[in-house]
């Protein structure tokens, strides 16, 4: 109880201090490519529950005909702010919902 107590606090805390970051990769990912700020994807939780995960978006919104399911290195697809917020893992910072 108290451990959970700690971690909602700290990921709250977190969230609130990075809103600024967030903001900004937001206000950038909206002008580097049209679509949704937050990527969202079902993943498997503790006790196998299903729950989704969210992420800033990296790469552009629509698929091509020809892309591969897995992101490669010089991937086509990531625009180049997004290649930035992956090196600097800003695009894991939504996740801090998910505690």
């Amino acid at each position: 109880m108290v451990r959970r107590l700690v971690d909602v606090v700290g990921a709250a805390t977190a969230l609130v201090a990075t809103a600024p970051l967030l903001a900004l990769a937001a206000v950038g990912i909206r002008r580097a490519s049209p679509g949704g700020v937050l990527y969202r994807a079902e993943r498997v939780g503790r006790g196998g529950r299903p729950f989704i995960m969210y992420k800033l978006r990296t790469m552009h919104a629509r698929r091509r005909a020809d892309a591969s399911v897995i992101t490669g290195a010089e991937d086509p697809r990531v625009f180049p702010l997004g290649a930035w917020l992956r090196r600097l893992k800003i695009d894991e910072l939504p996740q801090l919902i998910n505690v």
